[in-house]
């Protein structure tokens, strides 16, 4: 095989959260969950392999109520609650609060390049950066609209991070410790927070008593329906005939069926791959509909689109 000039034309289209929130299309289940955490003022908490669409839920959500943009907070492994409600920075107060000795010259120089008066004594609010809540409380406090609130990802963190959350999410309020400012929206409003979850650990049991809950499974609908709505918006997936595309997304079940898979292919994997044979049917149709036609999985084309661990590879190839 040879490479084609005709590859450039899949140059990757921009994409993002908010513009896929207008073509995702939720079942009645999600959409009863969004509407009950609203209504009780609760957050939702959504579990489900990845490329599910918990994460894409909340921006659907958003985009549906006219609350854009939503407030992302992507969870890592080292995140603690505070990193939730405020930075203080910590590296530039003491870096200042040494110089405030200097020479008269050395002020004056410091104040030309705008850093605080070495003289004065140093204002501890000046070091502190609003997080994710803080920054909902401000967007709801300028607009008069609550904010959506996006925790992705909780189970990343350490244990002990959802149940630090619980009195902050509870009474939507905190206390910034170096200044001792009570923080809180001022119109009371409380933010949409939606919470996601890949289920790697079990989370505590006094956080989950205060979150509506909803499991995503993955199915045969979740799959048409994304790969319906995307066709929308990417012509590339249009050169497929509706039988080449009941082809492969038949095959790309099959291939979920392997039980002995480390790293099942999601609605992500499944996107790419439909856009790679968008491509091969103007290079060679008859091959693609042969190749898909095929239970043999290891002759599926591009499959390092789909697969992404060598045992896997080796486990279809076998």
């Amino acid at each position: 095989m040879e490479l084609s000039p005709a590859i450039l034309q899949l140059t990757p289209a921009d994409s993002s959260f908010e513009q896929d929130a207008r073509c995702f299309v939720p079942d009645d289940k999600l959409v009863t969950a969004i509407r009950t955490a609203v209504a009780v003022g609760e957050p939702l908490l959504m579990t489900g392999e990845p490329g599910t669409g918990k994460t894409q839920a909340a921006y659907y959500a958003a985009y549906q109520l006219a609350l854009e943009p939503v407030i992302h907070f992507q969870v890592k492994s080292e995140t603690t609650a505070r990193d939730l409600l405020y930075h203080f920075d910590t590296v530039q107060y003491f870096h200042d609060a040494h110089f405030r000795n200097l020479r008269e010259e050395k002020q004056k120089e410091a104040q030309k390049q705008g850093q605080p008066n070495a003289g004065d004594r140093l204002d501890k609010s000046s070091y502190v950066e609003p997080r994710p809540l803080w920054e909902a409380f401000q967007h709801s406090d300028k607009t008069g609209k609550p904010a959506v609130l996006l925790i992705d990802e909780i189970d990343k963190a350490p244990r002990d991070f959802p149940n630090d959350l619980l009195h902050e999410l509870d009474r939507m309020e905190f206390t910034v410790a170096e200044t001792r400012t009570r923080v809180k929206s001022e119109r009371r409003i409380r933010p949409l927070v939606f919470i996601t979850s890949n289920s790697e650990r079990r989370l505590p049991e006094p956080f989950l008593r205060r979150c509506v809950y909803h499991h995503i499974r993955f199915n045969d609908t979740i799959v048409e329906r994304a790969v319906a709505a995307h066709a929308k918006h990417r012509p590339e997936l249009n050169r497929l005939t509706d039988e080449l595309l009941k082809l492969a997304i038949r095959r790309f079940l099959d291939l979920r069926d392997q039980d002995t898979l480390r790293k099942k292919p999601a609605t992500g994997e499944l996107l790419v791959w439909l856009r790679m044979l968008a491509l091969e049917v103007d290079m060679d149709a008859g091959k693609l509909h042969r190749l898909l036609q095929s239970k043999d999985l290891s002759t599926l084309p591009y499959l390092g689109t789909l697969l992404k661990d060598h045992q896997d590879m080796e486990e279809v190839a076998g």
